[in-house]
């Protein structure tokens, strides 16, 4: 039995988006994605804010906040109504396979909680996606990027030049996620003989990334020039005023070096990790040790890249071949 379809008169206040059942239900499914499921800030931001726009859709559609017998008891029609409403606000079809996991996600929460079951999340389907392969830079520009050279006509001090570029080696030559590198403690900075971090990824899962000498180079070169007395258990990569780095900081260094090279606004500091791994899998690198080398969970996650390395090897032929 429905629950709810007549219409609640409107009021001038903006009511809230579920009952008070469902939304202490939605806030406990959020610290268990924190604490239990260990997923990352963002994935969980994500997620809530998923959640959040659906109720609110409901709310909407059935004239007063659901509770959790609502939610419970929604149809198909329901939760395709939402999707198609998504959609018809240009989301893409990524962000709605994303929704729809959230909500079967809360839904696995309430039912762990209370014993009910929404039945209906497991008769939709998410709606494909067109994959989209990685877009690594090229080697040369990869390696300008790493390098202060590129910067030295900009007002800005030796120091802070240095840095970027450490970050950006950090990136590009040991396959690191900006927010992984700029998690490095002082007491961790990989110089001198030491050849390797100790990184800890999305979902809180720690990996060992190997350290190259041109990256220790790199680091090295940012420390001797930092005019600040970096504490052991603090950041290993500082701001103007000696405060942790933010990531928008070393993105806009990257935006400007890309404007100098002609480089599509595809080339953020996320895709010197793709360069990482297209770079050693056309080496000859395997994908089971890139996998660890990324950090990936799954190695379905790194099959990606031969997808890049087959599609360059095929722009290739064609450029090249006589018949093609």
């Amino acid at each position: 039995m429905r629950r709810m379809r007549q219409r609640a008169p409107r009021s001038d206040r903006p009511a809230p988006c579920a009952a008070p059942d469902l939304a202490a239900a939605a806030a406990g499914w959020l610290v268990h994605l924190a604490h239990e499921r260990r997923l990352s800030g963002r994935t969980i931001e994500a997620y809530g804010r998923d959640a959040r726009q659906c109720l609110a859709f409901l709310s909407e559609r059935f004239g007063a906040p659901p509770g959790i017998g609502d939610f419970t008891d929604l149809a198909p029609a329901d939760l395709r109504a939402f999707l198609a409403h998504r959609r018809a606000e240009e989301i893409g079809a990524r962000s709605l396979q994303r929704a729809l996991s959230a909500l079967k996600s809360l839904a696995r929460h309430i039912a762990r909680e209370t014993g009910e079951t929404a039945a209906a999340l497991g008769a939709i389907r998410a709606p494909k996606a067109g994959r989209r392969l990685p877009r690594p830079l090229s080697a040369p520009d990869a390696r300008a990027m790493t390098m202060t050279e590129l910067r030295e006509g900009e007002a800005r001090e030796p120091w802070i030049l240095a840095r970027d570029a450490a970050v950006l080696a950090l990136c590009y030559g040991a396959g690191l996620r900006i927010s992984e590198a700029l998690s490095i403690r002082r007491a961790d900075a990989p110089t001198g003989e030491t050849d390797s971090v100790t990184i800890k990824g999305k979902g809180g899962k720690t990996r060992s990334a190997p350290i190259i000498q041109p990256v220790r180079a790199a680091v090295e070169d940012y420390l001797s020039l930092c005019p600040y007395a970096l504490k052991p258990g603090g950041p290993l990569f500082v701001g103007v005023r000696g405060g942790p780095l933010s990531p928008r900081i070393v993105q806009l260094a990257m935006a400007r070096m890309r404007g100098a090279l002609g480089l599509p606004e595809s080339a953020t500091p996320h895709a010197l990790r793709h360069s990482f791994a297209t770079h050693l899998l056309a080496r000859g690198g395997d994908l089971r040790t890139i996998q660890d080398l990324l950090g990936h969970a799954s190695l379905s996650t790194t099959q990606v890249y031969t997808g890049v390395d087959s599609a360059r090897l095929l722009a290739a032929y064609r450029n090249a071949h006589p018949r093609a």
